[in-house]
């Protein structure tokens, strides 16, 4: 059983760079293909980014494409979301989310384990 923790959130003006972060614990953690989603206020949870699970590939939304960083450490059962050029259509709960095996999904269905979330407000 893996928990997740999320941290990092908060409001931030547009153009800003924000990092969000995850720790994840309860589980062995280079086993896990991660990921980050969102769910912005009256839409669906979507896909932001994915690391599959040594860092070897990584994949983005076209949304941020460019602008987000994806990056995990596992020594320290982390992983990391650096966002930058934020903007307001990017105010959402962000996610970390766990699947186990080696292959980067982008439906949500498919990870078994998820954070809390946590808040990112970008004012324009």
């Amino acid at each position: 059983q893996v928990q997740l923790v999320e941290s990092g959130g908060g409001l931030v003006q547009a153009g800003a760079s924000l990092r969000v972060s995850c720790k994840a614990s309860g589980g062995t953690f280079s086993m896990y293909t991660m990921a980050w989603f969102r769910r912005a206020p009256g839409k669906e949870r979507e896909f932001v980014a994915g690391i599959n699970r040594f860092g070897a590939y990584t994949q983005y939304a076209d949304s941020v494409k460019g602008r987000f960083t994806i990056s995990r450490d596992n020594a320290k059962n982390t992983i990391d979301l650096q966002m930058s050029n934020l903007q307001p259509e990017d105010t959402a709960v962000y996610y970390c989310a766990a699947l186990l095996g080696n292959i980067i999904v982008t439906y949500t269905h498919r990870y078994g384990y998820w954070g809390q979330g946590t808040q990112v407000t970008v004012s324009s």
